[in-house]
């Protein structure tokens, strides 16, 4: 079975967002593109694209959103929109792409990343 290129480049991107975790912090796209050696035109979308191909991979084998640790510069601290229309479409989210239920939700599958990545978590 031959991955597409955007799995190819999920995959690519797979060990910068595990280290981001580790690390206890978070990366916007800009600087995951950045990161990851992508070029324009259309980084940030083949990103946003390569991370929902992560999510989607992660939950077909019950793995929290490796994806949550990426967020929008103009979002105060949170993902994109899409993020949570994607977490929906999974069945792990019934809420708005902002405010406090959408801060709770990704702060909690912050957390449950860090937790499967064997990291303190200090819960």
């Amino acid at each position: 079975m031959t991955d597409t290129p955007t799995e190819d480049l999920a995959e690519r991107l797979r060990p910068i967002l595990e280290h981001t975790a580790r690390q206890g912090t978070t990366l916007t796209y800009l600087d995951l593109a950045g990161a990851a050696g992508i070029k324009p035109p259309q980084a940030i979308h083949r990103t946003t694209e390569a991370l929902e191909a992560l999510m989607r991979a992660d939950h077909a084998v019950g793995q929290p959103l490796l994806a949550a640790v990426v967020v929008s510069a103009k979002r105060a601290g949170l993902p994109a929109p899409g993020f949570f229309r994607l977490a929906s479409e999974l069945g792990l989210y019934f809420g708005p792409d902002r405010g406090p239920q959408a801060a709770l939700f990704h702060a909690m599958e912050v957390e449950r990343v860090r937790a499967a990545l064997g990291c303190d978590t200090g819960s």
